[in-house]
């Protein structure tokens, strides 16, 4: 469904990313993992048109979309939550929630994916006159991923969805992804928190200073002594 073949990423004439090479196939859900400042962000960036790589390749649906530009890439159906979500505070829940259906096909289902939003997120439907900015950084979290699916996505980036959450509330967030690609969500997921990340994956990737170090299955990585010493501190 999505390729990303060795790519390479400058911010100026500073490198990031060195050949990173991922795929994901329909309904997976992936995870690229790794340390603060590895690179994950930065490839999500790249994948969202946001940033263009100096060489390689993104393809999507078998398109080439590296090209593109950020609305016509969302315009395939490629939707990131961005970290530190990115909400418009002074606007409602329910107005924040509208600004993810923007495109034609979103208006048309517009209350359907509400009810799908508020089925998966109940407190968002109780909280919907409230303003974002005033809501708890969990419930947050939950708008910021409620307002992508609003989108209708045929993959979601997330990046960081657990970043500075309290671990009750890192629970219900993982929970809320892992339904998702139950119901046929494809998923690229980002995050620091390895262990829970590969623990829901069925693929992954460590990305290490700006490169590919390790790939296998979730259950593969979290076994992989190199990953327990580094990233999970066993």
């Amino acid at each position: 469904m999505l390729k990303v073949n060795k790519i390479d990423v400058f911010y100026e004439n500073i490198q990031a990313l060195w050949g990173i090479s991922i795929e994901v196939r329909k309904g997976e859900l992936v995870a690229l993992v790794g340390a603060n400042g590895a690179g994950k962000t930065t490839t999500l960036r790249t994948i969202s048109g946001l940033l263009r790589p100096a060489s390689g390749s993104v393809e999507f649906l078998g398109d080439r979309i590296d090209k593109l530009g950020p609305h016509e890439i969302v315009g395939r159906g490629i939707i990131q939550v961005p970290e530190g979500r990115l909400l418009f505070p002074r606007l409602t829940v329910l107005e924040n929630l509208k600004m993810g259906s923007y495109k034609s096909e979103a208006k048309k289902r517009r209350e359907e994916m509400l009810g799908w939003v508020y089925e998966l997120f109940p407190v968002l439907r109780e909280r919907r006159k409230q303003l974002a900015g005033t809501l708890s950084g969990g419930e947050q979290q939950m708008l910021a991923i409620g307002r992508g699916l609003m989108s209708i996505p045929k993959i979601l980036l997330l990046d960081e969805p657990s970043l500075g959450l309290a671990p009750k509330m890192v629970d219900t967030i993982f929970q809320a992804i892992s339904r998702l690609n139950e119901q046929g969500i494809t998923i690229l997921l980002i995050e620091q928190n390895v262990a829970r990340s590969l623990e829901i994956a069925d693929r992954g990737y460590v990305l290490k200073n700006g490169r590919i170090a390790l790939e296998g299955t979730g259950k593969e990585l979290l076994e992989n002594e190199h990953v327990k010493k580094a990233y999970i501190g066993i």
